[in-house]
């Protein structure tokens, strides 16, 4: 193997240019020439490639999102999209690829495998949500901006006696909700895996004002519903200011943590050595602090990560 190409596709996430980083180091030290591909698959589609050493991945170890940057890609759903990006893989003289990005671009890296191109994916998503990986890339930064947003929020609820409804990321996912919960001692999670009483949370709530516990936190996965509604729902009922933040993108910038910054330099490095070492198809993950690699049909076809502990955790801790 003379060449790997290395992109990023889909939602981008902390984490993504330190993984890049590790990857292009780890093939100059092999002997392979790096190259990236702007823009993700849409890029990749227009041959749009840059060469990467080390001085290209110089000062992007600190930095959020991608580099390369990212773009959603309809045309590479298609067969004839797909057949298109790889003669450009082949006429760039490129021999593998690396992936990094959740479900879509995951469905991407393995369009390209059924095609015979060698590919390995890193998974990459905040919702953590992609199957047989304890934890992907940007999780951890994401909750500690969530944390770090909520902690700042309980001081003005607390100093103007209010409740505040907190929208975070997750359509089909509530990790994040549960997790931030637990962690910065919200009253209530609502995610998409559980059913809710509205109208049982506004007692308790009413319930806490009258007890004299008089601000209450309330953090919504985005995929629940909206959180002015529901903020409009609970002030009816319970008759105290109640107030609404969407994070919103917020989540899912800034500099990476110490372990999203690991974990992003163990997965780049191992996806080039796998690939070097003759093996494709696969995506790596983390597995009890082990990296290992499961092959990318297993992935997208694997059910969810199930959030069960997660949700009994919060349920016990009364959230």
């Amino acid at each position: 193997m003379k060449k790997i190409g290395i992109l990023t596709s889909g939602g981008d996430c902390s984490g993504m240019n330190a993984a890049i980083r590790a990857a292009v180091r780890t093939g100059l030290r092999l002997g392979i020439d790096m190259v990236g591909f702007r823009k993700g698959y849409a890029g990749l589609m227009k041959g749009d490639c840059i060469p990467l050493d080390n001085k290209a991945v110089s000062g992007i170890l600190h930095r959020g999102g991608t580099f390369l940057q990212s773009a959603r890609s309809p045309e590479f759903r298609t067969a004839e999209g797909q057949q298109k990006a790889l003669e450009n893989l082949r006429s760039l003289g490129i021999d593998g690829l690396v992936v990094l990005g959740g479900d879509g671009s995951l469905n991407g890296a393995l369009a390209l495998h059924r095609l015979g191109f060698p590919v390995v994916g890193i998974p990459a998503s905040i919702d953590n949500d992609i199957p047989f990986t304890d934890m992907a890339m940007g999780v951890d930064t994401a909750l500690n901006n969530i944390i770090y947003a909520v902690d700042c929020i309980k001081d003005t609820a607390s100093s103007h006696a209010r409740a505040f409804v907190i929208e975070v990321m997750g359509r089909n996912s509530g990790y994040l909700a549960s997790i931030a919960a637990i962690a910065s001692g919200a009253e209530f999670a609502l995610v998409p895996e559980r059913e809710f009483d509205l109208t049982e949370i506004c007692q308790q709530l009413r319930a806490r004002y009258e007890e004299g516990r008089d601000n209450a936190i309330i953090i919504l996965a985005e995929g629940v519903g909206h959180g002015q509604e529901l903020a409009d729902t609970i002030k009816d009922a319970i008759g105290f200011e109640t107030r609404v933040t969407v994070l919103g993108h917020y989540q899912r910038g800034g500099a990476p943590t110490v372990f999203d910054r690991l974990l992003a330099s163990r997965f780049g490095k191992q996806a080039v050595e796998l690939l070097v070492a003759g093996q494709q198809g696969i995506m790596v993950g983390l597995s009890c602090n082990a990296i290992l690699a499961t092959p990318i049909e297993d992935v997208v076809k694997g059910e969810k990560r199930p959030q069960d502990e997660v949700l009994r955790l919060a349920e016990v801790l009364g959230i």
